[in-house]
């Protein structure tokens, strides 16, 4: 009789294999659920991802659009203040004044004192501005006052008071106050022509006229006053007037006889009349 012993290491084995088989396989069962899950969870996200990526950005582009077209995020265009118009003498008052100094020749001094009070009066009574006359400077010092009115009162000023030191009267130098297109113009004999001796003595003589009558009446048929000191010529008047008067005097400078001078002072002034008619 053969008896049979079964392998324990062989029959246990199966045995064991198959309860640890099983042991593992009930462990690693919910791990595998939930990894299917999650693979359809992946799926489903995958799958709604590409379709709600759209959305998102119509969102963010929405928003944008909110922003842009938001009233109070856009600051809103404030309209400039309006101030009336400023007197030209507004500024005056808060401006430190100025100073003007004109230079008396030394032979027109002692006029200067004897006309002194037919001097100052215009300036402080017309222009409101402040006049002293410096003796040891040999000069009159004009200064803006609180009393000005006008800008270019003090260049008014110091026109009259050079007129009146180049030689011209007072009561002609007083138009320069009161009217705006007056000026002063200069030039000397040389300046045309060079002239020595008595070519220049002839040429003054021929501008002079005998007593006067020729520079009277390029003074009457011009508009204009002339001032005779020497070898310099002054003239004051318009700026048309101006250029009648020192044509006509160049004329005579260069040696034209009087007659032709006052035949073309003739024309120009019958021309001016018709332009005034």
């Amino acid at each position: 009789m053969v008896v049979v012993h079964p392998d324990v290491g062989t029959s246990a084995a199966p045995g064991k294999n198959r309860r640890s088989m099983a042991k593992k396989k009930a462990r690693v069962a919910p791990s595998n659920t939930i990894d299917i899950d999650q693979d359809v969870d992946n799926h489903k996200v995958s799958h709604t991802l590409p379709h709600s990526a759209p959305s998102t950005t119509a969102v963010d582009a929405d928003d944008d659009l909110m922003i842009e077209t938001d009233p109070s995020s856009v600051p809103e265009p404030t309209s400039a203040p309006l101030f009336p118009a400023l007197p030209a003498n507004a500024g005056q008052t808060s401006l430190k004044s100025e100073t003007r100094r004109v230079p008396v020749p030394p032979h027109r001094m002692t006029p200067i004192k004897k006309d002194w009070i037919n001097i100052f009066s215009p300036l402080t009574e017309i222009l409101g501005l402040q006049v002293r006359m410096n003796i040891q400077r040999k000069c009159v010092e004009i200064r803006t006052s609180k009393h000005t009115k006008d800008i270019g009162a003090l260049q008014k000023g110091a026109d009259f008071v050079k007129a009146y030191s180049l030689g011209f009267d007072v009561n002609d130098a007083i138009a320069l106050l009161r009217l705006d297109d007056l000026y002063l113009d200069s030039f000397e004999i040389k300046d045309v022509k060079t002239l020595h001796g008595d070519h220049l003595s002839r040429a003054i003589g021929r501008i002079a006229g005998q007593d006067g009558k020729t520079k009277f009446t390029i003074e009457n048929a011009s508009r204009t006053r002339i001032v005779l000191a020497d070898t310099k010529i002054h003239i004051m008047g318009s700026f048309q007037n101006i250029k009648i008067a020192r044509d006509a005097i160049v004329s005579l400078i260069l040696g034209s006889p009087p007659g032709k001078v006052y035949a073309g002072l003739r024309t120009v002034s019958s021309r001016m009349k018709q332009r005034a008619i």
